[in-house]
């Protein structure tokens, strides 16, 4: 089995050696046999945008709509080139609803995975954010999943860090474990952290469930699982739900249209 594992965004930020343990973290959740591969979309615009989102900590969503159309075109390669899934490896599942109606290979967005396997092992979650400006943003996208009777609450970490987290992992750890336990007092029976550079990169769910005293989900991993499970039993998303175009080309995301005359 071989998926590709989509950053959503063109920029490069690891290196290789951090690339080359992100990937050895990744099989180590996956079934023997899978292959996991990570690819990068094309820069077709919002790159700048992005940047400055990111220095002024306004990350809101704006930067994922923006990536959209390269995502659809990397997952329509993805289909060309024989990979059996695509999962988005962001935790705010950009670019997964349009990429799923340009394909008929499972296209798996983490976040909504994760909702829907937490629900199975609690009646309500919580859900930590990386900044405050991503509430509202995560908020939209739980109800767009008809998931907002299972959250008992969102809450912001406000550590977005830059550059090699590992230096700033006692310190994540510190604030997520607080909230966590915020959001056990508050009704939450299980926690689903966002950010996937941060968790499970620099902080590991298995660090903070003992601390935290209920399931912490790894976004990861159940996305990887629930792309083999639906691989291994030749399943995909409906089309009647995501109808499709078998005509599509990755060319034609981004060509410009021409008058016709």
């Amino acid at each position: 089995m071989r998926i590709m594992f989509l950053s959503h965004t063109f920029i490069r930020g690891m290196g290789t050696e951090a690339e080359s343990r992100i990937l050895a973290l990744l099989h180590s959740y996956a079934s023997p046999g899978t292959t996991l591969e990570l690819h990068y979309p094309d820069d077709l615009g919002g790159g700048e945008v992005l940047r400055q989102l990111r220095r002024d900590k306004a990350l809101a969503g704006l930067h994922h709509i923006l990536e959209t159309p390269a995502l659809v075109k990397k997952i329509i390669e993805a289909e060309r080139a024989g990979y059996d899934a695509v999962i988005q490896s962001n935790t705010f599942d950009p670019g997964v609803e349009a990429g799923r109606l340009a394909v008929r290979i499972p296209v798996i967005g983490v976040l909504r995975s994760s909702c829907h396997f937490a629900a199975c092992l609690c009646d309500r979650f919580g859900l930590i954010a990386p900044l405050d400006s991503y509430i509202p943003y995560v908020s939209r996208i739980i109800e767009t999943y008809r998931m907002g009777r299972f959250v008992s609450a969102i809450k912001a970490l406000n550590a977005y860090e830059t550059g090699d987290l590992s230096e700033y992992h006692d310190l994540i750890l510190e604030r997520t474990i607080a909230i966590g336990r915020e959001l056990v007092a508050g009704g939450a029976e299980a926690v689903i952290p966002l950010g996937g550079r941060l968790f499970p990169y620099a902080v590991t769910p298995e660090e903070l469930e003992p601390e935290i005293g209920v399931p912490v989900i790894n976004t990861k991993a159940v996305g990887i699982r629930f792309a083999e499970l639906m691989v291994s039993n030749k399943m995909t998303h409906s089309q009647k739900a995501y109808p499709w175009s078998p005509g599509l080309s990755p060319e034609g995301v981004s060509r410009r249209m021409t008058h016709q005359g």
